[in-house]
C-alpha cells in the first residue's frame, strides 16, 4: 500500500487551531494584564521589535526563550506565571500571581513589568488591567466589596457560566492608570474555567479598545464628510439649474472623487478592523452566558448602552463614505453626458457652419467659373478672329461680322471645356 502523501502545511494549520491555550488560574490570585499597539509607521519590523522586548523581560528572570517564530508563549516569570500573545496589531502580556495583595488593586502589583523596560517598549499601551480572583463570598459581602472598589454609575456585574461565577467591573481608569476586573469563582470551579473566564475578560477590554480607535476616526472624519458632502450637493444642484461651466463643474467634481476615495482608501483597513473587533467583543461576551446579579447592569447591558452607539457611528459613517463615494461616481456620469451633449450640439453647430461656407464656395466657384468662360471665350474670339482674318474677304465678311459669326461656337467649346475639366475633378 503506498503511503499518503500530506499536504505540507496539514500540521501547522492543525496545530493552529491549538496555538493559544487557556490560563489556568485558581482563587485567591491576582494578574496584571498589559496590552501594547505598535505604531502605525513601525509595522514593517513589529515583529522583531516585540520579540525583543519580550526577551528582554524573560532575561531579566533567567526565563526559557520561545520558538523563533512563535506567536504565542506562555513560562514562568520568577514566582509568577507569564502568558504572552502576538496579533496583527497589537501584542499582550498577562501575568499572573498566588495569592492577594493586602490592598485590592495595588499599583504597586504593575510593578511586575520594571519601569525602564516599560519604557522601552516599542508601541503604546492600549489598556491595562489590575483583575482580583477571590473566593465568591456571600452576596452581603460581594455588594460590599463591589461598592468598595468599582464606581458604581458604571459598574457591570453578573453570574457567568451557570453562576460558575461573578465578574463585576467599570471599564474606568483609576488614579494609577489601570482598569479594574474582579473575579469571584464558585467553590466547585476549577482552575481552568477560572482561566478562561480571566482570558475573556481581557479580551473584552482589550478589543473594545481596540474597536475604539475606529469610532474616533469616525469622529474625526465627520465634518468633513459634511463639507463634502454639502459641495457635492451644491454641484448637482448648479447642474440641475444650468450654472456655471460644464468642463469647469467635471474639474471639480473630479477634485471632490479623488478626496473622497482618498478618505475611504484610508479608512478601509481601520473600519474593517472595527467590524471585526466589534464581533469579538459581543461573541466573548455571549459565551459568558450572563446572568443578573442583585438587580444590576450586565457586561452586555453596559455595551448595549456605553459601546454600541459608538460602533453604531462608525458603521455610519463607514456607510456614509460608501454612499458619498456612490453619489460622486453618479454625479460624473450625469456630468460626462451633459458635457457630450453639449460638445455634440457643438459639432453639430460647427458642420451647419461648415455646410454654409461649402455652399457659399460652391456659388463662388460656379460664379468665378462663368466669368471663366466669358474671359476665356473673349480670348478665344479673338485669336480666333486673328486666324480666320485671311478667310473674311474670300466670305465677304467684315472683320466684325467674322467675328459675331464665331462668337458663339467658341463660346460653347468653351463651355463645354470648363465643364469636362469639372466634371474630371469631382
Amino acid at each position: 500500500m503506498s503511503p499518503i502523501h500530506d499536504h505540507p502545511l496539514r500540521y501547522r494549520l492543525s496545530n493552529e487551531l491549538h496555538a493559544r491555550p487557556f490560563p489556568s488560574v485558581a482563587a485567591p490570585a491576582g494578574a496584571v494584564f498589559l496590552a501594547m499597539k505598535t505604531p502605525a509607521d513601525a509595522v514593517g519590523g513589529a515583529r522583531e521589535a516585540e520579540r525583543a522586548h519580550l526577551l528582554a523581560l524573560l532575561d531579566r528572570f533567567g526565563a526559557a526563550h520561545p520558538q523563533p517564530d512563535a506567536t504565542h508563549y506562555s513560562g514562568q516569570l520568577g514566582r509568577h506565571v507569564l502568558k504572552w500573545e502576538q496579533h496583527t496589531e497589537f501584542v499582550t502580556y498577562t501575568v499572573f500571581s498566588e495569592g492577594l495583595s493586602a490592598r485590592p488593586f495595588d499599583p504597586a502589583e504593575f510593578e511586575v513589568f520594571p519601569a525602564d523596560w516599560l519604557a522601552d517598549a516599542p508601541g503604546l499601551r492600549m489598556t491595562s488591567i489590575l483583575i482580583r480572583i477571590e473566593a465568591l463570598p456571600e452576596d452581603a459581602a460581594l455588594n460590599q466589596k463591589l461598592r468598595d472598589w468599582f464606581v458604581p454609575e458604571s459598574l457591570a456585574v453578573s453570574r457567568v457560566l451557570d453562576a460558575s461565577a461573578v465578574i463585576a467591573a467599570d471599564f474606568r481608569i483609576d488614579v494609577a492608570g489601570h482598569q479594574r476586573m474582579a473575579l469571584f469563582a464558585a467553590p466547585d470551579t476549577g482552575p481552568r474555567r477560572q482561566g478562561r473566564i480571566v482570558q475573556r475578560l481581557t479580551e473584552i477590554e482589550t478589543y473594545k479598545s481596540m474597536s475604539m480607535l475606529g469610532f474616533e476616526r469616525a469622529r474625526r472624519l465627520a465634518p468633513r464628510l459634511g463639507e463634502l458632502d454639502e459641495a457635492l450637493t451644491e454641484l448637482m444642484r448648479g447642474m440641475r439649474t444650468g450654472e456655471g461651466e460644464a468642463d469647469t463643474a467635471l474639474d471639480r467634481l473630479l477634485d471632490l472623487s479623488t478626496e473622497t476615495e482618498g478618505i475611504a482608501a484610508d479608512s478601509a483597513f481601520r473600519f474593517g478592523a472595527t467590524g471585526a473587533y466589534e464581533a469579538i467583543v459581543s461573541q466573548r461576551i455571549e459565551v459568558l452566558r450572563e446572568e443578573r446579579f442583585s438587580g444590576r447592569q450586565t457586561f452586555g447591558e453596559f455595551m448595549m448602552r456605553r459601546y454600541e452607539p459608538a460602533m453604531r457611528t462608525v458603521k455610519s459613517t463607514q456607510s456614509r463614505l460608501d454612499t458619498l463615494s456612490d453619489r460622486a461616481i453618479r454625479a460624473g456620469d450625469l456630468l460626462r453626458t451633459k458635457v457630450d451633449v453639449a460638445r455634440e450640439a457643438q459639432n453639430q453647430a460647427l458642420l451647419a457652419s461648415m455646410d454654409r461656407r461649402a455652399d457659399a464656395a460652391l456659388r463662388l466657384q460656379e460664379t468665378v467659373e462663368g466669368l471663366s468662360v466669358v474671359a476665356i471665350s473673349y480670348y478665344a474670339v479673338s485669336l480666333a478672329g486673328y486666324l480666320t482674318s485671311p478667310f473674311a474677304d474670300t466670305l465677304g465678311l467684315g472683320k466684325t461680322e467674322l467675328k459675331a459669326v464665331l462668337t458663339v461656337p467658341v463660346v460653347l467649346l468653351v463651355w463645354l471645356m470648363v465643364r469636362r475639366i469639372r466634371g474630371k475633378m469631382h
